[in-house]
């Protein structure tokens, strides 16, 4: 790979860098938080969470010890919300085993909790100045472009060799250099639709560009089909107060608070059944809204029923609309339900 490479990146980077808060300082608690935050997820829908996050959790030793129900709320909408459980774990590990310091090297980054070599790559150059390349989607799609790689990038293999050739012309400004190859990739080498290749800094030295071949790289695996799960749900209501649970440890989701559910599809005399079988004493049941939510290996169908209640259900937990938007963290796949709630008012 061509050292030039690095010379135009830089330049560029200087001149077109974003302002995000987070490169405000080289705080090594900051910059973690934030690609925890910016993993599957897009960077401006990203600031508002972050700078939430921040505010209320400003520094390591809060985050060791805030409660696990308030941080999974202050989370809540980003998704992927093992990662909150991980910046937790990880925050306890850093009081307990580095005496509330962040870890100063690529190997000692990597080992705490939800960090892998991308995070600890990094963390380690941007703070620690570590000439440690990062390696993610879009450092891959700009070098298989760069140089029209047909090897498949889903491939271990393929990623230990880039990183290996970035390693070779990585500058001594190695947060900068992974920086700018961040931001290339999300303003002009971009995953979908046409890349800006007129204005980017690298088309001089791109295949990809030469050739007008952009739209054949990367080259990656074909995508298994997701699994498809259907479920019924049941907003029971009893007394200006609806019922919630915690979904259990080691499922999806789990930690976080849902409407109660059971697998399938029910229709309304089913589901009329299923509550006589379980000894649920109701006035009416009213059909609700369906929403599909899609995660990245499943998508969920669900269908809703509005259940009064006689009496409250012991063994769930109760409370007002206001409670559950304000304490509880509820998953994006069950909020179309509770906006529903809200709407129907």
């Amino acid at each position: 790979m061509k050292k030039e490479i690095s010379l135009l990146l830089l330049s560029w980077y200087q001149d077109n860098k974003r302002l995000l808060p987070w490169r405000d300082k080289k705080d090594p608690y900051f910059v973690w938080v934030s690609e925890i935050m910016l993993q599957q997820t897009r960077t401006a829908a990203v600031i508002p969470y972050y700078k939430r996050f921040i505010q209320n959790i400003p520094d390591i030793s809060t985050l060791a010890n805030v409660p696990l129900d308030e941080l999974l709320k202050l989370w809540e909408g980003l998704g992927y919300y093992n990662r909150a459980k991980n910046l937790k774990k990880a925050a306890q590990m850093i009081m307990k085993d580095y005496c509330g310091i962040f870890p100063s090297t690529y190997e000692e980054i990597l080992k705490l909790p939800g960090i892998g070599e991308y995070t600890a790559s990094a963390i380690a150059s941007i703070c620690f100045n570590e000439a440690t390349p990062v390696i993610d989607g879009n450092v891959l799609r700009i070098v298989s472009r760069l140089t029209e790689d047909e090897r498949c990038v889903d491939e271990p293999a393929t990623k230990k060799s880039i990183r290996h050739e970035l390693e070779q012309i990585m500058p001594l400004m190695t947060g900068d250099f992974n920086e700018a190859f961040m931001e290339l990739g999300e303003v002009i080498c971009i995953p979908k639709g046409i890349p800006k290749c007129e204005i980017c800094p690298l088309n001089s030295v791109c295949k990809a560009y030469v050739h007008h071949s952009w739209d054949k790289f990367p080259i990656k695996e074909d995508k298994k089909k997701k699994k498809e799960l259907f479920n019924t749900v049941f907003l029971f209501h009893f007394q200006e107060k609806y019922a919630i649970r915690k979904r259990d440890e080691g499922h999806l989701l789990s930690s976080l608070w849902e409407f109660p559910n059971v697998e399938g599809e029910l229709n309304l005399n089913a589901v009329k059944k299923w509550l006589k079988a379980q000894k649920i004493s109701y006035f009416s049941v009213i059909e609700g809204i369906t929403n599909k939510h899609v995660f990245t290996h499943q998508i969920w169908y669900m269908k809703a029923y509005y259940v009064e209640l006689n009496r409250i259900i012991d063994s769930l937990c109760w409370a007002t609309l206001g409670e559950i938007e304000g304490i509880y963290a509820i998953p994006s796949a069950f909020k179309p339900f509770l906006d529903d709630i809200k709407n129907k008012g």
